[in-house]
């Protein structure tokens, strides 16, 4: 099923502001809040629906991603989207939201209490370049990639031994202590991460040596990647819990890939279309010529009509590039160019000599084609 936009979703006008977008973002979450709905499955959906499209619009660099491509632009990759994502994990992507008193204090932090231990890794950013044969089949990609990962010696505790652990006694386990304030509203209720164990609900008497009580290290990791076709420069996937690990085991962070595209030696690309640019020399042009067009795949065989002129295009239905987790496949585009050499023989400059006065050779002598300002003026709406 088609993602509703992100716009429509939290309700709000496309020139929406940041606070109009936070506004309607609580709206949604507190109607939908899980502690609000327990067990309503549907209402966890709207809730991470609200989550994921307040995430982008509120992001400067990814509402603009949003706006130029749509979702393609900044999900539907690689663990894309928040239909997999833990709804604790959301608390912790918007604390500034669901940490504030009075919205904490409305819920009673009941979904808090039960988080897990540590504290979240933060996202990484790589990129990916991929070739236009890539971009047209889609490719499995495989990268190194420098981060924190979970520490192979102790499993990400921290500790040296099961037995250099213990509950903190500030928070007793749980992680996060809550704090009441007097307010001319009444006393408002705070829930923030324990300073003492940062957290981890626990605290370590003998750390583990190989990270030093942190429970990550910061290693090298290959991780393989799936990029559907189709897809473009700038876009940019998400793959969950691939991203540094979190300090004392708590979860790990997200990747996220951002799209390069390599110039090609033979194509650039107009949205799904390629367009090559087809030399041909002057014979060629006013005789007529079988040319090979290179393609993503097999050489087509091009008919050029005699009396081609410079800017002509030919298109070759279905050659270019596919949509994006849609249906259909762009054009390529062929433009001819008709090459004037530099340099000459005198046999040439002979022959050239006495094709110069012939009336077939006078510009306009054959009532030409459109020239080529004027197709441009056509296409961009100036002609009649």
């Amino acid at each position: 099923m088609a993602k509703r936009d992100y716009y429509e979703i939290l309700g709000v006008e496309k020139n929406a502001g940041k606070d109009d977008l936070k506004k309607a973002y609580r709206k949604l979450a507190m109607e939908f809040h899980p502690d609000r709905n327990p067990g309503d499955k549907a209402a966890e959906e709207k809730f991470k629906e609200a989550a994921e499209a307040y995430e982008v619009l509120s992001d400067d660099e990814k509402r603009a991603r949003y706006d130029r491509f749509g979702h393609q632009g900044v999900a539907g990759g690689p663990g894309g989207g928040y239909q997999n994502v833990d709804v604790s994990d959301i608390f912790d992507r918007f604390s500034d939201i669901f940490g504030d008193s009075s919205f904490g204090s409305f819920f009673g932090g009941g979904q808090r209490g039960q988080r897990e231990k540590g504290q979240r890794g933060t996202n990484l950013r790589i990129k990916a370049r991929l070739t236009l044969e890539e971009v047209a089949n889609g490719v499995t990609k495989k990268i190194k990639v420098k981060k924190y990962v979970s520490c192979k010696t102790c499993d990400g505790s921290g500790a040296r031994d099961k037995d250099s652990v213990s509950t903190c006694s500030t928070c007793k386990g749980s992680g996060y202590v809550r704090r009441v304030t007097n307010t001319f509203l009444g006393q408002m209720q705070t829930t923030t991460p324990c300073p003492t164990c940062e957290g981890a609900g626990q605290t370590i008497t003998a750390k583990c040596g190989s990270c030093r009580g942190d429970g990550r290290v910061y290693d090298e990791e290959v991780i393989s990647m799936d990029i559907p076709a189709g897809v473009a420069e700038g876009m940019q996937f998400q793959m969950g819990g691939r991203g540094n690990a979190g300090l004392n085991g708590g979860r790990p962070g997200d990747l996220l890939v951002l799209i390069e595209e390599e110039p090609h030696k033979d194509f650039s690309r107009d949205g799904n279309d390629l367009v090559y640019e087809l030399h041909l020399n002057i014979a060629d042009a006013a005789l007529g010529h079988k040319a090979d067009i290179p393609t993503l795949g097999v050489p087509v065989r091009l008919t050029i009509p005699a009396g081609t002129q410079s800017g002509k295009e030919f298109v070759l239905k279905g050659k270019g590039l596919p949509v994006l987790q849609g249906y259909g496949t762009g054009d390529l585009r062929v433009y001819a160019t008709i090459w004037t050499p530099k340099e000459l023989s005198p046999e040439e400059k002979q022959i050239l000599e006495k094709l110069r006065s012939s009336p077939n050779f006078s510009p306009g002598a054959n009532k030409p084609e459109k020239g080529f300002f004027e197709r441009m003026r056509n296409l961009f709406g100036g002609g009649q």
